[in-house]
């Protein structure tokens, strides 16, 4: 019975039931004012919803040159302090972040970007996936990366692991 008031509206045209609105996630978008990437697929730079902040694929800034050009060091140094800097205005910085995903061009380049992610976030240790892709859009990028924070009061959390745990 398609178009009867009882048929569900599918999710990609459904209207946000009011009495549904206090219970869903609020969800914030910032928009990088320089990157026409974004309006370009229709993506945003972070995306805040509830206690969580995610920062979209970040690389070293592009325009014509790629800052460590064939470094994986210095390009994973730039996409950390590049996908940061999408925390800023969230009043976040590295010790809130608890995930990063890197993305690496070529498996050589493993260590090398793992020292910069040592660098930019060893006392927070947040978890961490590394994964060899097939390449990227611009041939001269080596790691591309992205990040998640938590933004709510970490302090009210569980106990660490190992607290309260004999013989670990």
């Amino acid at each position: 019975m398609t178009g009867s008031p009882e048929s569900p509206k599918s999710p990609a045209t459904a209207a946000p039931d009011p009495d549904e609105q206090d219970q869903a996630v609020r969800v914030h978008r910032l928009r990088s004012a320089d990157s026409s990437w974004e309006e370009a697929i229709g993506s945003s730079r972070a995306v805040a919803a509830g206690d969580r902040v995610i920062v979209a694929g970040t690389r070293s800034p592009a325009g014509d040159r790629v800052p460590g050009d064939a470094e994986p060091y210095e390009q994973a140094l730039s996409a950390f302090r590049g996908a940061l800097s999408a925390l800023e205005p969230f009043g976040l910085d590295a010790a809130s972040v608890i995930r990063t995903r890197t993305y690496l061009g070529h498996v050589r380049d493993a260590d090398e970007v793992g020292r910069a992610h040592r660098e930019v976030f060893g006392a927070v240790r947040p978890a961490a996936t590394m994964v060899v892709v097939a390449g990227f859009a611009d041939s001269r990028v080596l790691v591309e990366v992205e990040i998640e924070a938590y933004r709510g009061d970490a302090r009210g959390g569980p106990e660490e692991p190992g607290e309260g745990e004999e013989g670990t």
